[in-house]
């Protein structure tokens, strides 16, 4: 979700410019165009050829760098590109930045400046920007301390970040960051837009896999010739996966998956027409009667987000125990809730912590929910039924295009779990992407049987854009029966009052995931009160 730093652009920002004449730089005085090239006020004002559109433009505050984001579509191409420039350091302060670049490399060959003894990137870091202050007061010695931070940013940004990777990363309208090789343009992922094109190269191979070793030594991973593939993530939560040539021909890769930065909430899936109201009013009756739930589908189709989605229902009075490779769900602060991660080896093979190991060990927190990013493998699986099967709710994410075939992943290898287990989930939820349009929606809500086969009681009709119940959930009433002692028409009645709640947040437009888990909170204690008075 877009966040403040993000506004369409409506006037043009000022541009840097280093005060004092008598400086190198005086020249530098000049304003700058958006790309970063001086420019006469009678150019700047020049309509845009019409052979190139701009589809969208806003502009990021990155740590003070002005930077203008266009989405542009040129004449006969086929892919719109996603168009990046920095609009208030000019083109000739950054000339005078790289001279400072450059004699700071040379201290450091020469010894003057050690950086050996830094034990890690922000020790680095403070040390880069304490000797760069004093380079860039040389040649800047009028600035103010606002613009000398501004500038070592950018250089630390520039020299050792990820360069123009970091500025994107800065651009919450983005999902995916593709590096493919350093002969084509970083690809990236836009929330609008979809797949575009940068005017972003990283400058070789070399270039690529420095990133990707600086990304994994982070978090105590290498990627080498006989180790060509990782998986790892930054400080920020986002994934990385990163590939070395040959194993990738064209040359070495990394991709960026975001976190998101803002949680996904029941009100904005339903706003955004991801979710109707019967079936999020379907899946919170499941999750206030401890059912569990599988969410289900394809790469990118929403199957993390919806479990967030999910979670916002959960009581406050409830110990939640959450399993995750890397940690991308957030749940209100009202809960009571144990975030744990999985952990890779050392260099040396020692101190891994699978994702099994933190599903076993969480059934000795004693925990009445458990949260599992996705379940991978049989073992994993296997604990986890049995988790369900002796009174534990479970909440977990697979790879499946729909109901029928995630029961067919699950019954047979590689997670071979016996069907006369699966009866333990209550509810299976397929989420769905379509790549054409990039909208994600709800595609199934469906039942699983005693005998383990998947009923579908609502499914998404593509045509009408709407959810539809296709039979009664027989088997998912008849459980709520048995342990609560409701009649159906109380049910319905209960999903009924859930639906005016949720239409309530909708229209109140409350999306903080805080806010929501705070009238749950109430809805709950006011319902078990009402329920005690009447007892």
């Amino acid at each position: 979700m877009p966040n403040q730093q993000t506004k369409e652009k409506e006037k043009t920002q000022p541009s840097f410019r280093i005060p004092g004449s008598n400086s190198p730089n005086k020249a530098s005085s000049q304003s700058p165009s958006p790309s970063g090239e001086n420019q006469s006020p009678k150019k700047s004002k020049e309509k845009p050829k019409d052979d190139i559109k701009v589809l969208s433009s806003y502009e990021l505050n990155v740590n003070g760098l002005i930077v203008n984001i266009k989405i542009l579509l040129k004449k006969g191409a086929f892919v719109p590109e996603y168009h990046i420039s920095i609009i208030n350091i000019s083109q000739v302060t950054k000339v005078v930045l790289d001279k400072i670049k450059d004699e700071f490399v040379r201290k450091v060959q020469i010894g003057e400046i050690d950086l050996s003894k830094s034990a890690g990137f922000d020790e680095i870091k403070d040390q880069f920007s304490g000797e760069i202050q004093l380079l860039i007061k040389k040649y800047f010695p009028h600035i103010d301390e606002k613009t000398t931070n501004l500038l070592v940013n950018h250089l630390i940004q520039e020299n050792i970040g990820l360069g123009k990777i970091d500025i994107i990363l800065k651009d919450p309208n983005l999902e995916e960051i593709a590096v493919n090789s350093s002969q084509e343009p970083i690809w990236v992922y836009h929330r609008k837009h979809k797949w575009l094109k940068t005017n972003v190269y990283v400058s070789s191979e070399d270039k690529i896999r420095h990133y990707a070793t600086m990304i994994g030594r982070e978090i105590g991973k290498e990627i080498t010739v006989l180790k060509p593939l990782m998986d790892a993530h930054l400080s920020t939560g986002d994934r990385v996966n990163s590939t070395l040539y040959p194993i990738s021909s064209f040359g070495n890769t990394i991709t960026i998956r975001k976190f998101a930065t803002k949680p996904w909430t029941i009100t904005d899936f339903i706003r955004t027409g991801t979710i109707g109201y019967e079936a999020a009013a379907m899946l919170w009756l499941a999750v206030e009667n401890e059912l569990s739930i599988l969410i289900t589908g394809g790469t990118g189709s929403g199957k993390t987000s919806m479990l967030n989605v999910v979670a916002n229902f959960f009581p406050p009075n409830q110990r939640i125990i959450s399993i995750e490779d890397t940690r991308e769900i957030t749940l209100p602060k009202n809960l009571h809730w144990v975030p744990t991660e999985t952990r890779l080896p050392n260099p040396e093979g020692k101190g891994e912590v699978t994702m099994l190991d933190l599903v076993v060990n969480s059934l000795r927190m004693r925990p009445d929910r458990v949260v599992v990013g996705e379940i991978r493998r049989k073992r994993e699986a296997e604990v986890l039924f049995e988790a369900m099967h002796t009174g534990h709710s479970v909440y977990a994410t697979l790879h499946a295009n729909n109901a029928e075939e995630t029961i067919q992943r699950l019954v047979n290898p590689p997670i071979e779990i016996p069907a006369q287990m699966l009866s333990a989930i209550s509810l299976i939820c397929v989420q769905y992407r379509n790549r054409r349009t990039g909208n994600r929606v709800t595609l199934q809500l469906a039942e699983v049987d005693k005998e383990g086969n998947s009923n579908v009681i609502m499914q998404y009709n593509v045509s009408k854009q709407e959810m539809n119940f296709l039979q009664t959930p027989r088997r998912l009433f008849d459980t709520i029966t048995l342990y609560t002692g409701m009649s159906e028409d109380q049910i319905r009645t209960d999903l009924e009052d859930k639906k005016e709640i949720l239409q309530w947040l909708v229209s109140k437009n409350i999306n903080d995931i805080h806010k929501i888990g705070s009238i749950m909170a109430h809805y709950y204690l006011r319902k078990y009160t009402i329920q005690n008075n009447d007892s």
